[in-house]
């Protein structure tokens, strides 16, 4: 089956999408940890934090700036909200294709888990 986000991607699994763009895609966290919990990914493949090189600069960049719009979108910019990006196994990557976590709705902790 290849790459969970690679075929919500392709539609071939459904996700509650939220917005997307020629860059990027963002849907619900089927297990949200926060009222609003929406995972933004590029739309090309690339594992984790650890494989991005140069040529990656300005796909991260327009998922960031996705992140920021859909923050926007779901009415977290008054009161804050947080961009979470695991790497790796250890760090709590579950899925190895890269993503941010917009997290907001509340009052959110620090140091996070």
């Amino acid at each position: 089956m290849g790459c969970l986000f690679c075929n919500i991607l392709e539609k071939k699994v459904p996700a509650t999408v939220v917005y997307e763009d020629e860059h990027a895609l963002a849907f619900r966290d089927i297990r949200p940890v926060a009222p609003t919990h929406v995972l933004v990914i590029p739309k090309k493949h690339v594992a984790a934090v650890h494989d991005l090189d140069d040529a990656h600069a300005e796909a991260v960049g327009r998922v960031l700036v996705a992140a920021r719009r859909v923050a926007d979108q779901e009415g977290l910019t008054k009161d804050g909200y947080r961009l979470v990006i695991n790497d790796g196994d250890a760090a709590g990557q579950t899925v190895h294709h890269i993503h941010v976590h917009v997290l907001g709705g509340r009052s959110l902790t620090w140091p996070p888990g």
